[in-house]
């Protein structure tokens, strides 16, 4: 019995035997590419709960909706302000003599805190512009000029503390010589000037009498006038407004000759500035820090987002 050879197939027929070069059955010559698999992929979805990582991928996104959010309604409520400033500021300036009536203060001084007033609110409008705009559209630009305006406000804010603390004594020397020369200028007769109306609501606001005392009324070192040895009749405590009693009355001008001593309010203004700011040393010094913090909360929200943005300027380009 023939024993069939290797190679051969079942029912004696022969395949051809493989040449000299050919791969070993069941291997795949070499360069040869895998052909493509029918299973599926190894990575599949996931769709059970969100794990660390995946928190981890959204805390970012999160925080940053977050800054945007928050940059946005605090600067819009800021633009909301400085409008009511600018309003306030402009209605005092268009009818000084309704609030001259009511307040009883000079005429100059209602212009100039109407100045003030229109400045504050001008300045806290384009902050806020600046601020929601360039939150919501995410515009580097503006960020970073609101960013910078922000800075300078802060920088202007801590040298001003600055040079007043340093300089108290040198300052507090310059306001009593310039206080003196107003005295001395007083006119005798006729209105006073607006620097003279402003002193006078002073003296009447805090219950003093000249800076040092009444007796800086005494013109003693220039020739002599009429009215020498009278006083302003801003010192006399009968005049002093009442709150009680409706509206205060009309602030008194002028030089009254005829006054007991009495009657005449015996503090300094130099000594009433230093009792006001005593009593309000806590308040002011608070709402200082209070904007001083809130400024800085500003600038890092606002740098946050300016490096955490996109930095192509596509939504610029967009438009509004």
């Amino acid at each position: 019995m023939a024993v069939p050879s290797r190679g051969s197939r079942p029912g004696g027929a022969e395949g051809p035997s493989p040449g000299p070069g050919a791969a070993p059955r069941g291997t795949r010559p070499r360069g040869a590419s895998a052909a493509p698999s029918a299973s599926c992929p190894d990575t599949e979805p996931r769709t059970g709960p969100p794990t660390g990582d995946d928190d981890a991928d959204m805390n970012p996104k999160s925080c940053l909706g977050f800054a945007k959010c928050f940059l946005f309604l605090f600067n819009l409520f800021f633009f909301a302000l400085g409008s009511l400033l600018l309003a306030f500021g402009l209605w005092v300036l268009f009818d000084r003599q309704s609030f001259a009536a009511v307040l009883g203060s000079p005429l100059y001084s209602l212009r100039v805190w109407s100045y003030i007033f229109s400045g504050v609110g001008i300045m806290t409008m384009l902050l806020g512009f600046l601020g929601c705009l360039g939150a919501l559209k995410e515009i580097k630009a503006m960020l970073l000029l609101y960013f910078g305006i922000l800075l300078l406000l802060f920088a202007a804010q801590i040298t001003v503390a600055v040079i007043v603390y340093t300089q108290r004594v040198t300052l507090a020397a310059k306001v009593a010589t310039y206080v003196q020369e107003l005295i001395r200028g007083y006119p005798a007769q006729g209105p006073p000037g607006d620097p003279h109306e402003s002193w006078d609501a002073i003296q009447q606001q805090l219950a003093c009498c000249g800076w040092n005392g009444p007796q800086d009324w005494n013109r003693l070192d220039g020739p002599p006038r009429d009215g020498d040895g009278a006083i302003a009749c801003s010192c006399l405590e009968a005049l002093a407004p009442n709150g009680t009693h409706g509206s205060p009355p009309a602030l008194p001008h002028g030089l009254c000759p005829m006054a007991a001593p009495q009657d005449i309010f015996p503090m300094g203004c130099a000594e009433g500035v230093k009792g006001w700011l005593a009593e309000n040393l806590v308040t002011v010094v608070g709402i200082c820090l209070g904007i001083g913090l809130l400024e800085l909360c500003l600038l890092m929200l606002s740098m946050f987002l300016v490096r955490n943005l996109d930095p192509d300027y596509e939504k610029l380009l967009r438009g509004f």
